[in-house]
């Protein structure tokens, strides 16, 4: 099991290294873009790359945002009940999060396949969309993954 969860703890930092290489660059052409616009010399589709990499920022960091728990958790009810009552609770609500996880997943990839079909671009610069719709799938079943690895570690008392 623990090379399993070690397994998908990298595909989790890859990801977070893909989703940190989006932000910078959407930073700097932000930056070059304002510069331009102050001498006359936008860049053309700017605001339709950045709001791309700002999916991809967003999908790639959701499963290692979870891995690590970093992510807003309202506990202040749960505290109150017996711990195997809150491991069960905690499994329920993992359970869920798999199955809207893999809606998602799933749904995003028809999209795309949609996108495909039907040669959709962006709007300024023509560029696909369709490998954006299944990235942000293949994110989204990474995360069901790492919701059924917080299952494991819950029956394996390691759970944090």
């Amino acid at each position: 099991m623990k090379r399993f969860l070690d397994g998908i703890l990298k595909i989790n930092l890859w990801m977070q290294t893909i989703a940190a290489t989006c932000l910078t660059f959407m930073i700097l052409l932000t930056t070059v873009d304002i510069v331009g616009r102050i001498f006359g010399k936008p860049i053309p589709g700017a605001v339709e790359i950045i709001a791309i990499c700002g999916g991809l920022v967003l999908g790639f960091t959701i499963p290692i945002s979870f891995w690590m728990k970093s992510h807003i958790s309202v506990d202040l009810m749960l505290n109150w009940f017996p711990s195997t009552v809150r491991n069960v609770l905690n499994i329920v609500t993992r359970c869920i999060g798999i199955g809207l996880c893999l809606l998602i997943s799933w749904n995003s990839i028809k999209i795309g396949t949609g996108f495909w079909k039907g040669a959709e671009v962006s709007g300024t610069l023509q560029l696909p969309l369709y490998p954006v719709a299944y990235a942000l799938g293949t994110c989204f079943l990474v995360l069901s993954i790492v919701l059924f690895c917080d299952i494991l570690k819950i029956c394996g008392g390691s759970y944090e």
